[in-house]
């Protein structure tokens, strides 16, 4: 079967499929029946399911507003502690926060943070917040830290993401906190109106989905992607190589776009987020990736007169996507702030990749020159006197063949055969 038909079919079947998010919500309850040093009490409260947190709440509907306390229980005096609303994403970038630690002083210093990045170790710097926070305080009792504060609602909404964090101190400083299963999944929403919080089950941490998602695109987009583009560009100088490089590019092009569908549709169930430069590459790259799958369908045959025009969209689409794809799986590492293996990992394979190419390339160019340097062979047949030349009898048809087969030999067929 054409391989050209392969590849659009098992791109009809991507483009179909329903790229879906699987979760799960709990609702847990708690008692109200807490006594706080400042005598304050709430009519609402919901136990967290991590990080041994429990929010309490009164809500307000007249004025929109919602007097908390968030508490947590079994940390030190070298840990700072975190409650935030996000109204417009499900994990930590975009989150509002109000961040509590105790300070050198012994004080319990209370602020707002406008959380913009998902990293773990981000720095969670004093800013104002996209809504209004009135009455901030906190207090510590012995390995319990409580913060407290009046929130206005955003939007007046009454179901808002929600998002709490415990990390360490380091110089005084909340540091990045810790990255295994619990504390990646302290995140849900919370229903203000009817008092009910709700935590994402699991297997759908947002963790997961972010390094699956890094991993598909940088094999596909990353890796394979150029390993493609080098099959179609070295492998076809060997007389060995033919018709096997296309056959070769082909099923590993059509792997590596593939696996990027998946892993685009792995960052569609991600969400939008506040990366857009990355979003933005990656939409691009798809949309160029899917016009080159479906390119293949006006492939013209190589003496076509088109086949020059087709050829020159062909190497300038995927020479970009290859650029935008490296350039976004770095993006993408910078957003993830994995372990510097991982990138030092992709960096080296970058550079493999560079080394064989440039031998590779050095190859082909000595090929190119021999085959330029060496004589043509004669296109006269052995008895000249019985050949009858198309640009007339005698010594200048013979002459005008010789000069049309020279010109042929010198100029076309090495251009032809270099690229």
């Amino acid at each position: 079967m054409d391989p050209r038909i392969i590849l659009v079919s098992s791109t009809l079947l991507l483009l179909c499929f329903p790229f879906t998010t699987v979760s799960q919500s709990t609702t847990t309850t708690c008692s109200t029946a807490v006594t706080f040093s400042n005598k304050k009490s709430y009519t609402t409260c919901a136990a967290l399911p991590v990080l041994s947190s429990t929010l309490y709440w009164t809500y307000s509907p007249s004025s929109g507003t919602a007097d908390i306390a968030f508490r947590t229980t079994g940390i030190t005096s070298s840990n700072w502690v975190a409650w935030a609303l996000n109204p417009s994403e499900s994990g930590m970038g975009g989150s509002q926060a109000l961040v509590a630690y105790k300070n050198s002083s012994g004080a319990i210093h209370v602020y707002t943070s406008n959380v913009t990045s998902d990293s773990p170790s981000t720095e969670l710097t004093q800013s104002a917040l996209s809504f209004d926070v009135t009455n901030l305080s906190g207090e510590m009792t012995g390995s319990q830290m409580v913060i407290f504060g009046t929130v206005t609602l955003p939007g007046n909404k009454t179901i808002l993401n929600q998002v709490w964090q415990v990390g360490p101190l380091s110089s005084g400083s909340p540091a990045g906190h810790d990255l295994d299963s619990v504390h990646m999944s302290s995140f849900g929403t919370v229903n203000f109106l009817i008092g009910a919080s709700t935590v994402s089950g699991s297997g759908a941490s947002t963790l997961r989905k972010k390094n699956t998602h890094g991993v598909l695109n940088a094999v596909s987009w990353g890796t394979m992607m150029p390993l493609g583009a080098m099959i179609a560009r070295y492998v076809k100088v060997f007389e060995i190589g033919n018709p096997a490089w296309f056959y070769l590019h082909v099923a590993c092009q059509a792997s590596a776009y593939i696996v990027g569908v998946a892993g685009f549709g792995t960052g569609l169930n991600i969400g939008t987020g506040t990366y857009h430069t990355h979003r933005d590459i990656g939409i691009a790259l798809f949309s160029l990736g899917t016009l080159q799958v479906f390119a293949l369908l006006l492939r013209p045959k190589p003496d076509h007169k088109y086949r020059f025009h087709w050829n020159i969209y062909h190497y300038s689409i995927g020479y970009t996507v290859i650029i935008l794809s490296i350039v976004n799986v770095f993006k993408g590492l910078d957003i993830l702030d994995p372990a510097k293996k991982w990138k030092k990992a992709y960096i080296g394979i970058l550079i493999f990749l560079g080394c064989v190419a440039l031998v590779l390339e050095a190859v082909k160019w000595l090929m190119f020159l021999k085959k330029k340097r060496s004589p043509p062979p004669s296109p006269l047949p052995e008895d000249k006197d019985s050949y009858t030349s198309p640009y007339g009898n005698g010594n200048n048809g013979v002459n005008a063949y010789r000069s049309l087969s020279q010109f042929h030999a010198i100029f076309v067929v090495p251009i032809i055969y270099y690229f």
